[in-house]
């Protein structure tokens, strides 16, 4: 049960990440969150194409939209630009990549079904890079990667 209720996240998670890369590699202002963001559209992509085997084998379907709350956030980007969409966007990657990483680690050790706990494995390398690489974006817009903003919010 929790290995459907895994990649069904981790697929919803994925498709929400897709949507967010492809806003960001249009609005954002610097290169490297274009750059990065063009990096999650493919990167997600390619992962939840990994996932929709494992998913149809567990009789879960895959999601039609992202989560609630990821569908706010996209809207609250949208909302934002320059400086202001870079910081928001680098700050919500953070987040929710270190959230990733920590649910994507412990399915690759608890999972039941041997193809889930695969994907929860090569999902986490990929996951574990794309944090290094916005943590370093995160230090070169002088955003802590806490993920909280100066003065502490």
């Amino acid at each position: 049960m929790m290995d459907k209720a895994f990649v069904k996240k981790a697929m919803q998670g994925g498709m929400a990440e897709v949507d967010l890369g492809k806003l960001a590699a249009e609005k954002g202002s610097s290169e490297d969150v274009k750059q990065f963001g063009q990096q999650m559209v493919d990167d997600h992509s390619k992962l939840n194409e990994q996932m929709k085997p494992v998913a149809a084998q567990l009789g879960v379907s895959a999601p039609k939209e992202p989560s609630k709350k990821d569908q706010e956030l996209k809207t609250k980007l949208q909302a934002l630009s320059g400086q202001q969409f870079d910081e928001a966007y680098i700050k919500a990657m953070l987040k929710d990549h270190k959230k990733d990483h920590d649910e994507f680690s412990n399915e690759a050790q608890n999972a039941q079904d041997p193809n889930v706990k695969q994907v929860a494995q090569q999902g986490d390398q990929l996951i574990q890079q794309h944090l290094q690489h916005i943590e370093q974006i995160a230090q070169a817009h002088n955003i802590p990667a806490s993920g909280k903003s100066k003065g502490g919010a």
